[in-house]
């Protein structure tokens, strides 16, 4: 089967890229057809520094590729280097209907934590139903608070091809539920847009300190606290064992310390996890990009070519 994904170049990867989707990358790689792709085009509705994006993009497909990501499994590419995303996304968004987007969950979110509320942010789910249309994905895996988007870009295929015959094929959610949303130093969704992540490769310190910060419980001190609403508990559970588990929830149940030392560990914050910034990894990079590049736009031609000539040619008639 064909898997696609992509990841929004915001910044350093956090531990919810990692468990909401960048683990889920490395197990399906080894059973299926992968593509995973720079969403650049989608950075744009929070980013307008072009040596910024230009630096997180590198750093990212710098951070898949030394997490593990394997370039003979599967295709990485920027979705800049394939503009045609935008051709289906302007036949797409012919047939969206606007109250399908209006009743995305994600913009209403992102604009209540104060991100602009521009076109581009509303009809990113029509962006995103290009992405994953162009390359007849058959999976998708997504978090659980991404999953509507999958559902948007099920219902637009089903639209086209009752539209213009059976072109596009309808992707499935992949969704890993136990860490299907990750939480963030708030509470939140672990987000870049809140300002509340654990980043992958934090040093020592400044995870200390980000960990001090976690949001805890609202009751006070001496009451008992429950494990399923605790931000600390659900992230220490991301690396726990399952007795590891048992124990932190005992200690949160008669008002033990939450061994942050533990925590610390457990999250592998040290400097050599800055591995990555290796002289060799860069060059193998951009190597990587480009041949990423190359498969990803013949893959998705056949596709675009199709649906072109469906909508152009039948509507002409």
């Amino acid at each position: 089967m064909r898997v696609l994904s992509g990841i929004q170049p915001s910044g350093s990867l956090h531990l919810g890229n990692y468990f909401g989707a960048i683990r889920q990358f490395l197990a399906l790689e080894r059973d299926h057809e992968c593509f995973f792709f720079i969403a650049s085009y989608h950075a744009l509705t929070t980013q307008r520094d072009p040596a910024e994006l230009r630096k997180n993009i590198h750093e990212i497909v710098a951070s898949y590729l030394v997490l593990g990501l394997d370039p003979e499994r599967s295709v990485l590419f920027d979705q800049s280097d394939v503009p045609e995303h935008h051709e289906l996304a302007w036949m797409l968004s012919c047939l969206a209907p606007v109250g399908l987007l209006q009743r995305a969950h994600s913009y209403k979110d992102k604009v209540a934590h104060g991100i602009d509320a521009s076109l581009g942010l509303f009809s990113y789910p029509v962006l995103m139903s290009a992405d994953i249309l162009m390359y007849s994905g058959d999976l998708v895996p997504v978090g659980r608070d991404q999953k509507q988007h999958v559902e948007i870009a099920r219902d637009l295929a089903i639209r086209f091809n009752n539209e213009w015959g059976e072109l596009l094929r309808v992707p499935e959610p992949h969704i890993l539920d136990e860490t299907a949303v990750v939480p963030g130093l708030d509470g939140a969704k672990m987000s870049k847009s809140y300002g509340n992540t654990i980043d992958l490769f934090e040093e020592p310190k400044a995870l200390k300190k980000k960990i001090m910060s976690i949001v805890t419980d609202p009751t006070p001190v001496e009451a008992p606290k429950d494990p399923d609403k605790s931000t600390i508990f659900a992230l220490y559970s991301l690396f726990a064992s399952a007795a590891q588990r048992e124990v932190l929830q005992s200690e949160l149940a008669s008002l033990k310390d939450v061994g942050l030392t533990d925590f610390t560990t457990a999250t592998g914050g040290g400097s050599d996890h800055q591995s990555f910034a290796s002289a060799g990894v860069p060059a193998f990079m951009m190597v990587q990009e480009s041949a990423g590049y190359v498969f990803a736009h013949h893959t998705q031609a056949d596709t675009l070519d199709a649906a072109k000539e469906a909508d152009l040619i039948q509507g002409a008639q």
